[in-house]
């Protein structure tokens, strides 16, 4: 292997992470133009779909010497998200790398660190000679951290279906050392938003049902129920992040000003369910929430996916 692999993945790792592909309103144009100089150093193809305006998948693909087999696609998004400047020790979008080798910028852990991985995997693989049975594809999506827009059309494509994926590898976790998380399940993602109308007002007096009462019941209930997932998992060392319920408030929104009581008020909680809760049960809690705030509270979920059954791992699957 060239001596100056590790050198030049680590380069090719910063120069990734300057590239500031930050929601919302992401430009992509930079990721493009570095993911083609990639395909271009591997040389191998690459194809750019753009089923939605700006919002292309980049596929760099390594033909397989059976390419009629079901592929292997290693996917990993290009996006970040936002980032408050001030809160950070060094440069967001500089890449800075201290003295222990630690390097600083956003999306480094989520998740171009895994694209990267990816990349230079082929690269080592290419030089030793070594030919996939298998095609593999290497894909980079848009959109992950606003609900995968761009991916989410494009798997309706025929183009999509000529990849012909048989096993996809995609987001993880990062590792401090020599060892590579494979992850077989997924918690479900909610996104909550609690929308609490009430009585409006001057705010020199005491109306009752107001939204700002309502607004204070859902966030005590939410904010319960994160305690005691919090308090199993700090209970149990046998549990992991991914065996609890995560409830994160994100957003509050509402009111014109100070003193004046506002007809609305939303409150937002990003949650992430474990596979060992029954979601119907979960959402009759919610439900229930909303019925113990009062009259006119009401509950959207615009991003609640679909529960996946975690991958088999049996002898029945080749992968």
């Amino acid at each position: 292997m060239p001596f100056d692999s590790d050198s030049k993945a680590l380069e090719n790792f910063k120069e990734y992470l300057r590239i500031p592909s930050v929601q919302p309103n992401c430009d992509y144009s930079g990721c493009v133009s570095f993911l083609e100089s990639q395909a271009n150093r591997l040389k191998l193809p690459v194809s750019i779909h753009e089923v939605d305006l700006k919002k292309p998948i980049v596929i760099i693909s390594w033909k397989g010497s059976r390419p009629e087999l079901p592929s292997l696609l290693l996917s990993s998004h290009m996006d970040v998200v936002p980032v408050y400047e001030d809160k950070w020790t060094h440069a967001p979008f500089q890449a800075d790398e201290d003295e222990e080798g630690n390097i600083y910028a956003r999306g480094a852990q989520d998740m171009k660190c895994v694209g990267i991985h990816y990349l230079e995997a082929v690269y080592r693989l290419k030089i030793r000679g070594y030919s996939p049975l298998r095609t593999i594809h290497i894909c980079f999506t848009p959109d992950e951290e606003i609900g995968c827009l761009g991916m989410k059309l494009f798997v309706e494509t025929e183009a999509f279906q000529k990849v012909n994926v048989g096993c996809g590898l995609d987001e993880g976790m990062t590792s401090p050392d020599e060892t590579f998380n494979l992850f077989y399940g997924e918690r479900t993602p909610y996104s909550l938003t609690f929308i609490c109308s009430g009585t409006p007002g001057h705010g020199s007096l005491l109306h009752d049902n107001t939204a700002g009462e309502k607004l204070a019941v859902v966030i005590q209930k939410l904010m319960e129920k994160r305690s005691e997932e919090k308090r199993k998992l700090k209970e149990n060392p046998n549990l992991t992040l991914g065996d609890v319920i995560s409830i994160n408030l994100t957003m509050i929104e509402g009111g014109v000003q100070s003193n004046v009581l506002p007809p609305e008020l939303k409150v937002v909680f990003d949650c992430r369910v474990n596979m060992d809760t029954d979601q119907e049960e979960f959402d009759e809690w919610l439900r229930d929430v909303c019925k113990e705030a009062g009259e006119g509270v009401t509950l959207l979920q615009p991003n609640k996916k679909k529960k996946v059954e975690p991958m088999v791992l049996d002898s029945g699957n080749p992968w």
